[in-house]
């Protein structure tokens, strides 16, 4: 069921209707949710798995973090490559069907070396994931509503989130953290059938040229020339290095968050699942929806608020966190945690906006493979790792609450996301006003 990967210079862009460009977001954003709940269900059943297989905090958060992110982010780069001149369509229902293997696969495994190759594999799948679904949907949505619908694809991350926490609680608690993988993994088989046979590829920068004579994409350049061409995008490689001191605090946090609580303020899992499961899906889903509105809407005005919001969040946000970790009871811990994770996830549209915006089409996956490899190496891997090593570092001196330091130390460094995201606003006009001249050119 191939179809090719470009138009022919005669080929008229494609009418699609605002309902099924709409449909294909509500998928693709399906398949975000399990995404999200295939990597972080690990959270809610850490302490099962440590005490099973009796491992240590640093041993686990190695697993949280590089165990996944090292395949996650070397395997992204290739695979966007060829998602940018293949059907993006069968990219992601090839790395579904991959990563949902492997979840199911993990319920299985005895020991450390057999739960770090299921963790690799999981990585590596996931990897097919992201990059060519914002690619798709960048050709599905023009600019004016790019940043809304890949903030509402973003929101696939909260909703997976939330469900990990609550089914994930809810499985663990009556059949065992086995049970949680299992599950997951088998749902991946038919939602990969509904991307394969109901998405439709699209020639590259359809939204684009709509109603237009489809003009043909560039020819991909070589990895070495899209990589410079990339890193001299000074915008892009500011709000990449943003993203990336954020993602450090926010990862580590969505993995040590369940244990803090339970640790520290003696929660029970079951009621940990549930407030983290409510305050993660309402909470991000908002705050990532309302980004993408807010920056659409103002920046249509003026460009440069496409960064200027994500700046504006990174510093609003950091004193509920502080508020969140500090609270002396696990209800003003909780009540913290709500608009703190409203605010932080604020700047999720329009960083993937600018990220496919500043680039030519045939990039767009690459690039987002790029960002994804720099943000997940330094977020999703040192974050949840860096955690788990200073609690184990501060174990003799604090003990339990050791955790309470470690999260705090790591997210006050996630605040430096504000001096990147600033600078980005004020060379953001002129990246973008290059990136058309660019695409008049071409």
């Amino acid at each position: 069921m191939s179809e090719p990967a470009s138009p022919s210079p005669t080929e008229a862009a494609p009418e699609i209707s605002r309902g099924y460009s709409n449909y294909v977001l509500g998928v693709l954003f399906l398949v975000y949710v399990f995404n999200f709940m295939d990597r972080q269900v690990l959270s809610i059943v850490l302490d099962d798995i440590k005490e099973e297989i009796e491992l240590s905090d640093t041993y686990m958060g190695f697993l949280a973090g590089f165990a996944f992110s090292l395949m996650y982010t070397f395997a992204g780069i290739p695979i966007a490559r060829y998602a940018d001149r293949a059907s993006r369509r069968n990219v992601v229902t090839i790395g579904l069907l991959v990563w949902t293997s492997f979840t199911a696969i993990t319920g299985s495994v005895t020991t450390f070396l057999q739960l770090f190759a299921a963790r690799v594999g999981v990585g590596i799948g996931e990897a097919a994931g992201t990059p060519p679904s914002h690619s798709l949907i960048s050709d599905y949505f023009p600019l004016e509503r790019r940043a809304t619908a890949l903030s509402i694809y973003g929101m696939g991350v909260f909703i997976g989130m939330a469900g990990a926490m609550y089914f994930g609680a809810q499985i663990a608690e009556n059949f065992g953290w086995r049970a949680v993988y299992l599950t997951l993994g088998l749902i991946g088989i038919p939602l990969a059938g509904l991307v394969f046979f109901t998405v439709r590829e699209l020639p590259r920068g359809a939204s684009d040229q709509a109603g237009q004579q489809v003009v043909e994409v560039a020819e991909q350049p070589p990895l070495g020339e899209a990589l410079l061409g990339i890193l001299r995008i000074r915008s892009l490689m500011l709000i990449i290095a943003g993203t990336a001191v954020q993602s450090l605090a926010g990862y580590g946090l969505l993995v040590w968050g369940a244990p803090f609580l339970m640790r520290v303020h003696g929660m029970s899992r079951l009621d940990v699942g549930l407030y983290l499961a409510l305050a993660i899906g309402i909470a991000g889903c908002a705050g990532t929806y309302a980004g993408g509105r807010l920056s659409d809407h103002f920046g249509q005005r003026d460009e440069r608020w496409y960064m200027k919001l994500p700046a504006l969040q990174a510093a609003l946000g950091l004193p509920f966190l502080i508020g969140f970790l500090l609270a002396p009871s696990a209800a003003l811990s909780l009540a913290c945690f709500a608009p703190f994770y409203f605010i932080a996830n604020m700047y999720l549209g329009p960083m993937y906006a600018m990220t496919q915006t500043l680039v030519p089409p045939a990039m767009r996956a690459t690039a987002s493979a790029i960002n994804l490899f720099i943000v997940n190496l330094i977020g999703l891997g040192l974050g949840p790792f860096l955690m788990g090593y200073l609690n184990d570092a501060l174990a003799a001196q604090y003990g339990d609450e050791s955790i309470r330091w470690s999260l705090l130390s790591v997210g006050l460094v996630g605040g430096s996301a504000v001096l990147f995201f600033g600078a980005a606003s004020r060379s953001l006009p002129r990246d973008l006003a290059a990136a058309r001249a660019a695409a008049r050119a071409s």
